[in-house]
Protein backbone atom coordinates (compact mmCIF):
# COMPACT_ATOMS: atom_id res chain seq x y z
CA UNK A 1 0.00 0.00 0.00
CA UNK A 2 1.42 3.62 -0.46
CA UNK A 3 2.60 5.45 2.50
CA UNK A 4 0.89 5.94 5.71
CA UNK A 5 0.22 9.45 5.77
CA UNK A 6 1.58 10.10 8.99
CA UNK A 7 4.68 8.92 8.05
CA UNK A 8 4.80 10.92 5.51
CA UNK A 9 4.60 13.72 7.85
CA UNK A 10 7.15 12.18 9.85
CA UNK A 11 9.58 11.66 7.03
CA UNK A 12 8.80 15.53 5.88
CA UNK A 13 10.05 17.13 9.39
CA UNK A 14 13.26 15.10 9.52
CA UNK A 15 13.77 15.74 6.71
CA UNK A 16 13.28 19.29 7.26
CA UNK A 17 16.09 19.07 10.01
CA UNK A 18 18.84 18.60 7.62
CA UNK A 19 20.70 15.88 8.93
CA UNK A 20 23.55 13.84 7.22
CA UNK A 21 22.58 10.25 6.72
CA UNK A 22 24.69 8.34 9.32
CA UNK A 23 27.24 6.27 6.94
CA UNK A 24 28.70 9.70 5.73
CA UNK A 25 29.79 11.35 8.90
CA UNK A 26 31.70 9.36 11.42
CA UNK A 27 30.41 7.74 14.76
CA UNK A 28 30.41 10.87 16.69
CA UNK A 29 28.43 12.91 14.85
CA UNK A 30 26.28 9.99 14.03
CA UNK A 31 25.24 10.00 17.67
CA UNK A 32 25.22 13.51 18.16
CA UNK A 33 22.89 13.91 15.20
CA UNK A 34 20.59 11.00 16.33
CA UNK A 35 19.94 13.30 19.62
CA UNK A 36 18.40 16.15 17.13
CA UNK A 37 15.74 13.81 16.19
CA UNK A 38 12.34 13.99 17.88
CA UNK A 39 11.39 11.99 20.19
CA UNK A 40 7.54 11.11 21.77
CA UNK A 41 7.55 10.99 25.46
CA UNK A 42 6.42 7.91 26.48
CA UNK A 43 3.72 7.29 29.67
CA UNK A 44 4.59 7.85 33.28
CA UNK A 45 5.59 4.86 35.26
CA UNK A 46 5.44 4.10 39.10
CA UNK A 47 9.60 4.33 39.40
CA UNK A 48 13.04 4.82 37.08
CA UNK A 49 16.16 3.90 38.30
CA UNK A 50 19.60 4.26 36.70
CA UNK A 51 21.77 1.66 38.44
CA UNK A 52 25.43 0.90 37.09
CA UNK A 53 25.38 -3.31 36.43
CA UNK A 54 28.91 -5.84 36.26
CA UNK A 55 29.66 -6.47 32.78
CA UNK A 56 32.55 -8.05 30.56
CA UNK A 57 34.67 -5.75 30.66
CA UNK A 58 33.87 -2.98 33.48
CA UNK A 59 29.90 -1.63 34.50
CA UNK A 60 27.09 -1.33 32.14
CA UNK A 61 24.20 1.35 32.44
CA UNK A 62 20.62 0.21 32.48
CA UNK A 63 17.28 2.11 33.43
CA UNK A 64 14.73 -0.06 35.19
CA UNK A 65 10.96 0.87 34.89
CA UNK A 66 8.49 -0.16 36.92
CA UNK A 67 4.70 0.12 36.44
CA UNK A 68 1.96 0.68 38.67
CA UNK A 69 1.48 -2.28 41.26
CA UNK A 70 2.27 -4.72 43.85
CA UNK A 71 4.62 -6.80 41.83
CA UNK A 72 6.95 -8.95 41.50
CA UNK A 73 6.54 -7.90 38.12
CA UNK A 74 7.66 -9.83 34.93
CA UNK A 75 11.07 -8.34 33.28
CA UNK A 76 11.76 -7.48 29.74
CA UNK A 77 15.51 -7.00 29.17
CA UNK A 78 15.26 -4.34 26.19
CA UNK A 79 18.10 -3.77 24.47
CA UNK A 80 17.97 -0.61 22.48
CA UNK A 81 18.71 0.03 18.32
CA UNK A 82 20.95 2.17 16.19
CA UNK A 83 22.69 0.08 13.83
CA UNK A 84 25.00 -1.30 17.10
CA UNK A 85 26.55 2.75 16.40
CA UNK A 86 23.99 4.97 17.93
CA UNK A 87 21.55 5.27 20.49
CA UNK A 88 21.34 4.69 24.32
CA UNK A 89 19.48 5.17 27.09
CA UNK A 90 17.42 8.49 26.24
CA UNK A 91 16.73 7.41 22.61
CA UNK A 92 15.13 3.85 24.28
CA UNK A 93 13.17 5.88 27.29
CA UNK A 94 9.71 6.17 25.08
CA UNK A 95 9.53 2.50 24.23
CA UNK A 96 10.51 1.24 27.57
CA UNK A 97 8.06 3.22 29.12
CA UNK A 98 4.99 2.25 26.74
CA UNK A 99 6.19 -1.62 27.36
CA UNK A 100 6.40 -1.35 30.92
CA UNK A 101 3.00 -0.09 31.32
CA UNK A 102 1.43 -2.31 28.33
CA UNK A 103 2.97 -5.34 29.14
CA UNK A 104 2.66 -4.52 33.25
CA UNK A 105 6.26 -5.49 33.74
CA UNK A 106 9.77 -4.26 34.35
CA UNK A 107 11.37 -3.08 31.79
CA UNK A 108 15.35 -3.32 32.08
CA UNK A 109 16.89 -1.24 29.57
CA UNK A 110 20.28 -1.54 28.76
CA UNK A 111 23.03 0.75 27.46
CA UNK A 112 25.79 -1.44 25.42
CA UNK A 113 29.17 -0.44 24.49
CA UNK A 114 29.09 0.58 21.01
CA UNK A 115 30.74 0.18 17.92
CA UNK A 116 32.91 0.77 16.51
CA UNK A 117 34.82 1.18 19.52
CA UNK A 118 33.76 -1.81 20.90
CA UNK A 119 33.21 -4.86 18.34
CA UNK A 120 31.08 -8.03 18.23
CA UNK A 121 30.88 -9.86 20.48
CA UNK A 122 31.03 -7.06 22.84
CA UNK A 123 28.12 -5.29 22.91
CA UNK A 124 26.03 -8.72 22.68
CA UNK A 125 27.88 -9.72 26.36
CA UNK A 126 27.25 -6.62 26.91
CA UNK A 127 23.56 -7.80 27.06
CA UNK A 128 24.09 -11.18 28.33
CA UNK A 129 25.61 -9.68 31.83
CA UNK A 130 22.68 -7.47 32.43
CA UNK A 131 20.40 -10.18 31.25
CA UNK A 132 21.70 -12.81 33.69
CA UNK A 133 22.11 -9.76 36.49
CA UNK A 134 18.43 -9.38 35.99
CA UNK A 135 17.68 -12.55 36.45
CA UNK A 136 19.57 -12.84 39.63
CA UNK A 137 19.10 -9.84 40.98
CA UNK A 138 15.30 -9.60 40.89
CA UNK A 139 14.85 -9.41 44.17
CA UNK A 140 16.41 -5.88 44.20
CA UNK A 141 14.01 -4.27 42.00
CA UNK A 142 10.55 -5.94 42.36
CA UNK A 143 10.93 -8.45 39.54
CA UNK A 144 10.12 -12.41 39.42
CA UNK A 145 13.26 -14.31 37.92
CA UNK A 146 10.74 -16.83 36.72
CA UNK A 147 9.11 -14.59 33.93
CA UNK A 148 11.86 -13.19 31.37
CA UNK A 149 11.24 -11.84 28.34
CA UNK A 150 13.72 -10.09 25.74
CA UNK A 151 13.05 -7.78 23.08
CA UNK A 152 14.72 -5.11 21.11
CA UNK A 153 14.13 -2.71 17.64
CA UNK A 154 16.26 -2.92 14.75
CA UNK A 155 19.82 -4.23 16.43
CA UNK A 156 18.09 -4.59 19.54
CA UNK A 157 15.93 -7.32 18.10
CA UNK A 158 19.31 -8.76 16.74
CA UNK A 159 20.74 -8.92 20.17
CA UNK A 160 17.41 -9.56 21.92
CA UNK A 161 17.45 -12.99 19.50
CA UNK A 162 21.28 -13.33 19.89
CA UNK A 163 20.34 -13.50 23.81
CA UNK A 164 18.11 -16.43 23.28
CA UNK A 165 20.81 -18.69 21.13
CA UNK A 166 23.19 -17.75 23.89
CA UNK A 167 20.97 -19.20 26.83
CA UNK A 168 20.44 -22.06 24.45
CA UNK A 169 24.07 -22.58 24.79
CA UNK A 170 24.69 -21.03 28.21
CA UNK A 171 22.35 -23.21 29.97
CA UNK A 172 19.58 -21.00 30.89
CA UNK A 173 18.57 -18.50 31.79
CA UNK A 174 14.88 -19.97 30.57
CA UNK A 175 13.64 -17.17 28.42
CA UNK A 176 9.69 -17.08 28.21
CA UNK A 177 9.44 -14.74 25.43
CA UNK A 178 11.03 -12.66 23.11
CA UNK A 179 10.27 -9.73 21.26
CA UNK A 180 11.70 -9.14 18.11
CA UNK A 181 10.90 -5.18 16.16
CA UNK A 182 11.84 -5.28 12.45
CA UNK A 183 15.40 -7.28 13.93
CA UNK A 184 18.56 -7.64 12.08
CA UNK A 185 19.13 -11.12 11.51
CA UNK A 186 21.50 -11.36 8.55
CA UNK A 187 24.58 -9.46 7.15
CA UNK A 188 23.19 -10.42 3.09
CA UNK A 189 22.06 -7.25 2.15
CA UNK A 190 20.26 -8.25 -0.91
CA UNK A 191 16.87 -9.25 0.40
CA UNK A 192 13.89 -8.22 -2.00
CA UNK A 193 13.11 -5.49 0.88
CA UNK A 194 16.75 -4.36 0.07
CA UNK A 195 15.82 -3.65 -2.96
CA UNK A 196 12.73 -2.41 -3.13
CA UNK A 197 13.17 -0.26 -0.03
CA UNK A 198 16.92 0.64 -0.13
CA UNK A 199 16.80 3.89 -0.37
CA UNK A 200 14.36 6.91 0.21
CA UNK A 201 12.52 5.22 3.29
CA UNK A 202 14.67 6.44 6.08
CA UNK A 203 16.86 3.53 7.27
CA UNK A 204 19.21 2.83 3.94
CA UNK A 205 21.12 -0.12 2.63
CA UNK A 206 24.61 2.02 2.32
CA UNK A 207 23.53 2.62 6.12
CA UNK A 208 23.03 -0.74 7.10
CA UNK A 209 26.48 -1.61 5.24
CA UNK A 210 27.98 1.13 7.22
CA UNK A 211 26.61 -0.61 10.91
CA UNK A 212 27.72 -3.82 9.61
CA UNK A 213 31.33 -2.52 8.93
CA UNK A 214 31.64 -0.59 12.16
CA UNK A 215 30.14 -3.89 14.37
CA UNK A 216 32.06 -6.84 12.87
CA UNK A 217 35.76 -7.45 12.71
CA UNK A 218 36.00 -9.81 9.43
CA UNK A 219 33.61 -11.98 7.24
CA UNK A 220 33.73 -14.81 9.65
CA UNK A 221 31.57 -12.77 12.63
CA UNK A 222 28.86 -12.61 9.94
CA UNK A 223 28.62 -16.39 10.09
CA UNK A 224 28.48 -16.50 13.79
CA UNK A 225 24.66 -16.60 14.80
CA UNK A 226 25.57 -14.10 17.99
CA UNK A 227 25.68 -12.04 15.29
CA UNK A 228 23.58 -12.68 12.56
CA UNK A 229 20.76 -15.29 13.98
CA UNK A 230 19.34 -16.07 10.67
CA UNK A 231 23.10 -18.17 10.20
CA UNK A 232 22.03 -20.45 13.16
CA UNK A 233 22.11 -24.43 12.07
CA UNK A 234 18.74 -24.79 14.62
CA UNK A 235 16.39 -22.49 16.00
CA UNK A 236 14.41 -25.81 17.63
CA UNK A 237 13.90 -25.01 21.28
CA UNK A 238 13.85 -20.95 20.82
CA UNK A 239 11.19 -18.96 23.07
CA UNK A 240 8.22 -18.41 21.44
CA UNK A 241 7.97 -14.92 18.88
CA UNK A 242 6.80 -12.07 17.85
CA UNK A 243 8.30 -10.45 14.89
CA UNK A 244 7.11 -7.19 13.86
CA UNK A 245 8.15 -5.86 10.19
CA UNK A 246 7.69 -2.51 8.51
CA UNK A 247 6.43 -2.96 4.51
CA UNK A 248 8.78 0.19 3.61
CA UNK A 249 12.07 -1.43 5.69
CA UNK A 250 15.03 -3.11 4.25
CA UNK A 251 15.18 -5.41 7.08
CA UNK A 252 11.71 -6.46 6.47
CA UNK A 253 12.14 -9.87 5.15
CA UNK A 254 15.33 -10.72 7.22
CA UNK A 255 12.65 -10.72 10.19
CA UNK A 256 10.40 -12.49 8.53
CA UNK A 257 12.70 -15.39 7.19
CA UNK A 258 13.52 -15.46 10.86
CA UNK A 259 10.20 -15.91 12.15
CA UNK A 260 9.39 -18.58 9.04
CA UNK A 261 12.60 -20.56 10.45
CA UNK A 262 11.09 -20.18 13.84
CA UNK A 263 7.96 -21.87 13.28
CA UNK A 264 9.64 -24.35 10.84
CA UNK A 265 11.60 -25.63 14.21
CA UNK A 266 8.61 -26.19 15.84
CA UNK A 267 8.59 -22.34 17.55
CA UNK A 268 5.23 -20.38 18.12
CA UNK A 269 5.86 -17.63 16.47
CA UNK A 270 4.15 -14.87 15.14
CA UNK A 271 5.23 -12.77 12.26
CA UNK A 272 2.93 -9.04 11.96
CA UNK A 273 4.16 -6.31 9.05
CA UNK A 274 2.42 -3.22 9.38
CA UNK A 275 1.91 -1.89 5.41
CA UNK A 276 2.14 1.83 4.46
CA UNK A 277 5.60 2.53 7.45
CA UNK A 278 9.05 2.58 7.71
CA UNK A 279 11.97 1.46 9.88
CA UNK A 280 11.15 3.21 13.42
CA UNK A 281 7.56 3.61 13.47
CA UNK A 282 7.23 1.40 16.65
CA UNK A 283 8.71 4.44 18.53
CA UNK A 284 6.48 7.09 16.86
CA UNK A 285 3.24 5.66 18.60
CA UNK A 286 2.58 9.13 19.32
CA UNK A 287 1.93 10.72 16.22
CA UNK A 288 1.64 7.29 13.89
CA UNK A 289 -1.74 5.29 14.86
CA UNK A 290 0.11 2.10 13.49
CA UNK A 291 3.01 2.98 15.93
CA UNK A 292 0.78 2.77 18.93
CA UNK A 293 -1.27 -0.49 17.59
CA UNK A 294 2.36 -2.10 17.49
CA UNK A 295 2.67 -1.16 20.97
CA UNK A 296 -0.55 -2.54 21.68
CA UNK A 297 0.60 -5.66 20.04
CA UNK A 298 3.60 -5.98 21.64
CA UNK A 299 2.44 -5.44 25.01
CA UNK A 300 -0.33 -7.95 24.85
CA UNK A 301 1.80 -10.55 23.84
CA UNK A 302 4.39 -10.32 26.37
CA UNK A 303 1.15 -9.94 29.02
CA UNK A 304 0.34 -13.45 27.21
CA UNK A 305 3.55 -15.07 28.10
CA UNK A 306 4.23 -14.02 30.97
CA UNK A 307 0.88 -15.46 32.25
CA UNK A 308 1.81 -18.50 30.21
CA UNK A 309 5.08 -18.91 32.14
CA UNK A 310 3.72 -17.46 35.89
CA UNK A 311 1.22 -16.01 37.83
CA UNK A 312 -0.94 -14.02 35.67
CA UNK A 313 0.06 -10.56 35.23
CA UNK A 314 -1.52 -7.25 36.71
CA UNK A 315 -3.34 -6.70 33.38
CA UNK A 316 -4.83 -10.30 32.77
Amino acid sequence: MPLDPQIMQVMEQVAALGLPAAHTVSPAEARANAKLRPRAPGPEVAKVEDRNIPGPDGDVPVRIYTPEGGGPFPILAWYHGGGWVVGDLESADGSARNLCVGGQCVVVSVDYRLAPETKFPGPAEDCWAATTWAVDNASSFNGDPTRLAVGGDSSGGNLAAAMCLMAADRGGPEIAFQLLVYPVTDADLNSVSYGENGEGYSLTKATMQWYWDHYLSGGEDAANPYAAPLQAKSLAGQPPALVITAEYDPLRDEGEAYAKRLREAGVEATSTRYDGVIHGFFSMGAVVDKGQQAVDEASAALRKAFSRSGAPSAAD
